[in-house]
């Protein structure tokens, strides 16, 4: 088959490798049908390569037709039309009985210190093919991929697999009190669905916060108030003045390690890069550092006693945190992977809907063939051509 697969730095291609087989009596094998470039496989194309080998194949937002299943999975059967979640969970195991189904331990990558395995997302989540590919094996099917209706469109279920659930979460963990205020750094996929799911779940204010005109644009068609954080030297103190002077009660950072404005961990995060992998892996996992001007903007903008909820993705070790200030601001702080199957059930009663609340078929800015995902990362990364979300079609 045909699969995008990780080759160095900024240098992803379609190439053929074997085709997946069920290995254990769990295992699925699902034709893929859409399969989208997520914002964390630019950490891939860019700062984690240090823990990916040529050959990797990528991607972790997939959904298709199931083709075969193994002899223990006895609630799908071919035909059906599925979503396969990112993270890799048994729903059996402490963790899943308790709906934390990113840290898996049947899953988790105990060597690399690590919670539940992923699809497509390094060595230090098992090394599992990802779904940028034309059929995808999935382990755990008995639980994990969710079924959906044969009809509609791919993009109207396709983001169950990551960005929604996980925008989801960062409201939920956000706690916007019923009439309260959401800020949102970050406007890029996730951060566009944490401004809609903040609506849909009782905030009366949502405020997007990004540089990037299309972004901006596309947020406001769903109601937000937007913020271009280019015209401004202040973003904690013009939140602080737009919401009664205190800050918003709840602000969500969508962005993660990647953030603009923070040089020196830009410049870290190079050096790294230029490093021999063995040398890298082991700079990263005691020495790494992320680019955190979202971070401490968010922290410094919530009001007292808010809640900062972090969906961006943050790997750092040495990641420096203005402790004082949150500790007498009484300022709550969660994060984490999603748990994905924790969500689907709340989520989905809202896609089946004619009126799309969430806006889901306004998101993709893209859909190209398989062929072409090269094309798609380096569009997306670049932010080039109004790209908010790519598609891909195997």
């Amino acid at each position: 088959m045909k699969a995008l697969t990780w080759q160095g730095k900024r240098d992803v291609r379609v190439t053929e490798v074997p085709d997946p087989r069920i290995e254990e009596p769990t295992d699925a094998v699902i034709r893929v049908t859409s399969t989208a470039i997520c914002g964390s496989d630019l950490h891939l194309y860019e700062v984690l390569g240090a823990y990916l080998k040529p050959g990797d194949i990528l991607g972790h937002e997939t959904m298709g037709i199931v083709e075969e299943v193994g002899p223990a999975v006895d609630r799908l059967r071919p035909g059906d039309r599925v979503v396969v979640p990112f993270n890799i969970s048994c729903g059996s195991c402490w963790m899943c009985q308790r709906q934390l189904y990113a840290q898996c331990e049947t899953t988790q990558v105990r060597s690399e210190g690590k919670g539940a395995a992923l699809f497509g997302y390094t060595s230090l989540y098992g090394s599992v093919p990802g779904g940028q590919a034309e059929y995808l094996r999935v382990p755990h099917a008995q639980f994990g991929p969710v079924k959906v209706p044969s009809t509609g469109s791919d993009e109207r279920y396709l983001y169950l697999s990551d960005i929604l659930p996980t925008a989801w979460q960062a409201v939920r963990y956000a706690d916007v009190p019923q009439g309260g205020t959401l800020a949102v750094f970050g406007l890029g996929p996730v951060g566009q669905f944490c401004a809609r799911v903040g609506r849909q779940l009782g905030a009366a204010r949502v405020i997007g916060l990004d540089l990037v005109p299309e972004r901006l644009a596309m947020a406001r068609r769903h109601g937000v108030e937007t913020v271009d954080v280019s015209d401004l030297d202040d973003v904690p103190g013009a939140l602080l003045d737009l919401v009664d002077g205190r800050g918003p009660d709840s602000v969500i950072d969508a962005v993660g390690m990647e953030a603009h404005g923070s040089p020196w961990g830009k410049l870290a995060q190079t050096a790294v890069g230029l490093l021999p992998d063995p040398v890298a892996r082991s700079m990263t996992d005691r020495f790494g550092v992320d680019r955190l001007s979202v971070l401490h903007a968010a922290v410094k903008s919530v009001r007292r006693g808010g809640t900062v909820s972090l969906s961006g993705v943050y790997g750092g070790e040495l990641d420096p945190m203005p402790l004082m200030e949150m500790f007498d601001r009484g300022v709550q702080l969660r994060m984490g992977q999603a748990h994905v199957r924790r969500w689907t059930d709340e989520i989905m009663p809202l896609l089946g809907r004619d009126d799309d609340p969430l806006g889901v078929e306004d998101l993709r800015t893209h859909r190209l063939p398989l062929a072409h995902a090269a094309e798609g990362y380096e569009m997306f990364q670049k932010k080039a051509d109004g790209c908010i979300k790519v598609v891909l079609a195997p």
